[in-house]
């Protein structure tokens, strides 16, 4: 079914300028099954995007890191055979903690979802876990990812931000209604780096040593517990010190304060996810601690600080789709996107051989067919360049069935997810605001959101936005409706409207 937006049934169109086929969705295997390669709309744009601005990050542009370890203390063998996992080890590792829509200059404090990008130096090669402070994220086909990052940044005309844009994209899209609440609430004001949990947020595959597959989740509890600012904390922070939680963490571990952070996993059984009543691979949703509580892993401690912040904070690549034996990736959307796109990324924003430069380069030997390039220095000497050879270079051939996949049937489609029996956009956000937040967390949460839409939202976005909230909770929707219309809310929330 095609779909306009125009009354004159005007579609957006390819960069050779043909009709689009979807700006919504991409286009996988039946609802639930992959994204597949040959989608030519979905690569373009991800491609374009991960071009649109040099030689910053987009997104994620501002941030900072340290180096650390990460020691499992717990055996968690019956899940995966993946060896920093294996109890005991200890894995030498980069954190980078970041903003997601300002510039490279922008303040700490503004509100914002946190980066929390990590990258584990093991023995099987470089795993990263790139993932943000909430469990959660905005949208769940990654089709909509660059449409939901240029909503959060500048206007065309003016270069300015803009309240109207990022409540008009969050109105038309629903499935951002648990996130916006995450970003709206306490939450959404970390203190410090330090004093934030971090997620892996999407659905990763766990692989034990007889093949068994599980999926999971991982969550990172900060270990000097959880602290947020408040609106106005955040605002005079911005202006004080817009470097404050940089700054706070190069000078903690600088004193000997080394933060760490504890790892728990929830384990889903592989069968549960074909029945289980949320969609497990939805990125929209969180799994129920009561469904699947927590099981510890280990430690992670951050204790160097770098030395040269270009080197080794700017110039490190992440990306999700780094994964090492034991470790797979999963039928989430999202995260079939980015494992394409950040690497890709990665090419233009730093060069063809990032992977070489020291802060990426693994600790084990690497032996790949890629070569040449702008700025290569590793390389494989006169050994033959293609495979399979004659000359004794080896090479890899596996075939028939992968342990870290899954089996995937259906036509090709541009859709949503399946429906399951409680999946929608707006009940585990009601939760979150009806049964996580205080009465106090809801009233600043009140405060926080009547701030941002008195921040220059129109109609018919305004009424959209009222809305949207009361969906998410009737009576929170109508206190926010009733501030905004009395002109009665505070000051804008810190990085609402001053962004």
């Amino acid at each position: 079914m095609t779909k306009s937006n125009d009354d004159a049934g005007r579609k957006s169109t390819t960069g050779a300028g043909a009709p689009a086929v979807s700006d919504r969705n991409s286009l996988t295997v039946g609802p639930n099954g992959p994204i597949v390669l040959h989608d030519v709309h979905f690569l373009e744009q991800m491609a374009h995007f991960n071009r649109e601005k040099v030689p910053e990050r987009l997104p994620h542009a501002k941030g900072s890191g340290a180096f650390g370890v990460f020691e499992t203390t717990e055996d968690v063998s019956a899940y995966t055979k993946a060896a920093l996992f294996q109890k005991g080890a200890k894995t030498d590792m980069l954190a980078r903690f970041s903003t997601v829509a300002g510039e490279a200059g922008s303040p700490d404090t503004w509100r914002d979802i946190r980066g929390f990008a990590l990258k584990f130096y093991t023995s099987e090669g470089n795993y990263d876990l790139v993932g943000n402070h909430t469990p959660i994220f905005f949208v769940r086909d990654p089709m909509k990812f660059p449409h939901f990052i240029r909503s959060q940044r500048r206007l065309p005309d003016s270069g300015l931000r803009d309240n109207h844009m990022q409540w008009d994209f969050w109105t038309l899209n629903p499935e951002t209604a648990h996130q916006v609440a995450y970003l709206m609430g306490d939450r959404g004001l970390p203190r410090t780096w330090r004093h934030m949990n971090g997620y892996g947020s999407h659905t990763y595959m766990w692989v034990n040593g007889a093949g068994e597959r599980f999926w999971v989740k991982y969550h990172f509890h900060t270990n000097q517990g959880m602290q947020s600012l408040t609106n106005a904390e955040a605002k005079d922070l911005a202006g004080s010190d817009a470097d404050y939680h940089r700054r706070d963490l190069f000078d903690a571990i600088a004193r000997g304060e080394h933060p760490s952070w504890t790892l728990s996993v929830q384990v889903m059984p592989y069968e549960d996810a074909k029945t289980y009543r949320y969609n497990p691979f939805d990125l929209t949703k969180t799994w129920p601690h009561a469904d699947y509580p927590l099981i510890k892993v280990g430690t992670m401690t951050l204790n160097r600080n770098p030395t040269n912040f270009f080197a080794e904070i700017e110039q490190a690549a992440f990306s999700p789709g780094n994964v090492v034996p034991g470790i797979g990736l999963s039928p989430d959307k999202m995260l079939l996107g980015r494992a394409f796109a950040y690497n890709d990324a990665q090419r233009h924003r730093i060069g063809t051989n990032f992977h070489q430069l020291p802060v990426n380069k693994p600790k084990v030997e690497v032996d790949s067919y890629m070569f040449d390039g702008h700025m290569v220095y590793e390389h494989s000497g006169n050994r033959p360049t293609y495979a399979p050879n004659s000359q004794g270079r080896s090479w890899s051939d596996q075939t028939g069935r992968v342990d870290d996949g899954w089996e995937s049937d259906g036509d090709m489609v541009r859709e949503a997810y399946t429906l399951r029996a409680d999946d929608d956009d707006y009940g585990q956000a009601g939760t979150l605001v009806r049964e996580v937040f205080d009465d106090a967390q809801r009233n600043r949460l009140v405060e926080t959101v009547a701030g941002a839409l008195l921040g220059g939202v129109r109609s018919p976005v305004l009424e959209r936005a009222f809305q949207y909230w009361k969906n998410i909770d009737p009576q929170v929707g109508q206190r926010i409706e009733d501030a905004v219309r009395a002109g009665a809310a505070p000051e804008p929330a810190a990085g609402m409207s001053e962004k």
